[in-house]
């Protein structure tokens, strides 16, 4: 009887997982409701509807946050246009201005103010560090919204919290500003996990809680950039929440 007790705590823990239990989906369900895109929107554009990256809600509901890059973008002045956050409802979307941007470009993080209250993720609180090997998810938009919005969530584990290092490709870009980052790397978690170009802005969090741990902000690339979709790395990167926390708090959002 004791054999068979060991067993069977033995195939509880394989099988029970938190990334494969229950809580997991349910975790998935609930944050797919603090899911958003983040885009443009040109009413009388040839394209109407340009979907740059994914968001998540966090506060009172009235803030998203996303990548710098996916909201610093230049607009075409040729057409009437403004920054929006795409709402899903399936293969259509609700469209919501963007009312104010705030940014850390150092980072790589953007919040950016909504005038419509929607459901907020929670997080991990701001000095939390993940240890390597934790079970964590993804969800956004991974190939946009060429379909219509659906998130799509995908599994994984923190490989690593390491320096935020990005070799320089030619002797143009190794300007004073570039090595200062290098002297002075900031923290980011290196996850094995496969992400797109459309999930920038995504969340990071915790399968077995649903807390927000971080923000996808890049992808390794093996070849060119085409090759993050064909062929992906499967190695990506994400900012520490605690960035979020720091710019928050500077605008008084938290």
């Amino acid at each position: 009887m004791q054999y068979l007790i060991a067993i069977l705590a033995a195939l509880s823990v394989v099988v029970c997982r938190p990334a494969l239990c229950a809580d997991f989906v349910d975790n998935v369900k609930k944050i797919k409701t603090s899911i958003v895109g983040v885009g443009v929107y040109s009413p009388m554009g040839t394209v109407s509807h340009q979907l740059s990256g994914t968001g998540f809600v966090i506060g009172d509901g009235h803030y998203v946050v996303t990548n710098h890059h996916v909201v610093t973008t230049a607009l075409d002045k040729k057409v009437k246009s403004g920054r929006v956050v795409f709402v899903p409802k399936g293969k259509r979307a609700e469209i919501i201005p963007i009312e104010q941007i705030f940014t850390d470009e150092e980072h790589d993080i953007a919040i950016v103010k909504i005038g419509k209250a929607l459901p907020a993720v929670n997080m991990v609180a701001a000095d939390t560090i993940i240890d390597d090997g934790e079970d964590i998810a993804i969800t956004g938009f991974p190939i946009g919204g060429i379909l219509g919005l659906y998130a799509a969530t995908h599994k994984g584990i923190v490989a690593a919290y390491t320096p935020n290092i990005i070799a320089a490709q030619n002797s143009q870009q190794l300007s004073e500003q570039f090595l200062q980052h290098i002297r002075n790397p900031f923290m980011v978690y290196q996850l094995d996990i496969v992400a797109y170009p459309g999930n920038s802005g995504s969340p990071v969090y915790l399968a077995g809680s649903g807390k927000v741990i971080a923000v996808i902000n890049k992808v390794f690339v093996k070849e060119t950039k085409e090759s993050a979709i064909t062929s992906p790395s499967g190695i990506t990167y994400a900012v520490p929440i605690s960035h979020v926390y720091a710019l928050a708090k500077k605008h008084n959002i938290l």
